[in-house]
């Protein structure tokens, strides 16, 4: 028997609306009634991957330890693997469907050392139909964990680097230009972009934003209240990217930015601040695959 677990963070794409998030949390409860369920998102968009992963990433070295339960599953009921993935040193464990929603969190706090399919039924519930997974294969399997199963008890062994990665935008330079995509929106609009503090200090004050709408000329600011009315600025967020924000609106509506959108970033005296259309939106183009292939926990 492995050691057991007080709490499971729990994110999906179910929303609130219906009764999944509720469902999912008392089997958990009824398997292991000792843990504590911590509900980090249920807000993802429906069958949105890339974004469960992006916010399962960005939460990642905040949770609790114990068991980290995503399920954004537009695959649930066909050959898709469900996983379960340990990190360090039974630190926490990874549980959802082996389709790159769990491979960019797991990086972040330093890879995969163990990874199991979940094929043995003895810890599942009986299934009516094969279409709720989260229910029936990875909230008892959760459960289980945190009351102590250990992780080879749980189905096959599978090597961490054959599962499936997550895939993130990288941005790239090109003529002096910096090519971002936009990340994430979150509720009050801010824009989070695929860029680090550091790749924005070359360029001098103002910079052009070239936008899938047109230009936008945006200084840095230190906080959202430290932009001027009607502007927009460069923030660096509580994660360390870049994001464009506006004090008390919603620089994504203003701006008509989504998730996605290319954001073209150059000095606003040699770019194009001329109020043109830029080029239109979409994805720039390269993406990094990040793996769950084993490594060495991160040091304290």
């Amino acid at each position: 028997m492995a050691s057991r677990f007080e709490t499971v963070s729990f994110l999906s794409d179910y929303g609130l609306q219906d009764e999944f998030v509720g469902v999912v949390t008392s089997v958990i409860r009824a398997v292991a009634p000792h843990v504590t369920v911590v509900d980090i998102t249920h807000g993802v968009p429906a069958h949105d991957v890339r974004a469960g992963g992006l916010a399962l990433a960005r939460a990642a070295q905040y949770l609790a330890p114990g068991v980290v339960l995503a399920v954004v599953d537009p695959g649930v009921g066909t050959d898709r693997r469900a996983v379960a993935v340990e990190v360090g040193d039974r630190e926490a464990v990874f549980v959802g469907p082996d389709n790159g929603v769990l491979a960019s969190a797991v990086a972040m706090v330093g890879g995969a050392s163990a990874a199991v399919e979940l094929t043995d039924p003895a810890f599942h519930l009986p299934a009516p139909g094969p279409t709720f997974a989260g229910r029936d294969v990875f909230a008892p399997v959760a459960a289980h964990l945190c009351n102590g199963a250990a992780l080879a008890d749980l189905g096959e062994l599978v090597d961490p680097a054959q599962l499936l990665p997550g895939v993130l935008p990288v941005s790239r330079t090109e003529a002096g230009k910096l090519v971002a995509e936009v990340l994430w929106v979150d509720r009050y609009g801010n824009v989070q972009l695929n860029v680090g503090a550091d790749e924005i200090e070359p360029f001098d004050e103002p910079l052009s934003l070239a936008l899938p709408s047109g230009v936008r000329t945006a200084s840095r600011a230190g906080a959202y209240g430290a932009i001027g009315p009607g502007a927009v600025a460069l923030v660096v967020d509580s994660y360390g990217l870049v994001s464009i924000a506006a004090d008390r609106r919603s620089a994504a509506d203003e701006l008509g930015l989504a998730p996605g959108d290319t954001v073209i970033l150059a000095p606003a005296e040699g770019g194009d601040g001329d109020g043109t259309s830029a080029p239109g939106g979409g994805h720039p183009g390269h993406t990094s695959p990040v793996s769950l292939r084993s490594r060495p926990p991160p040091r304290p």
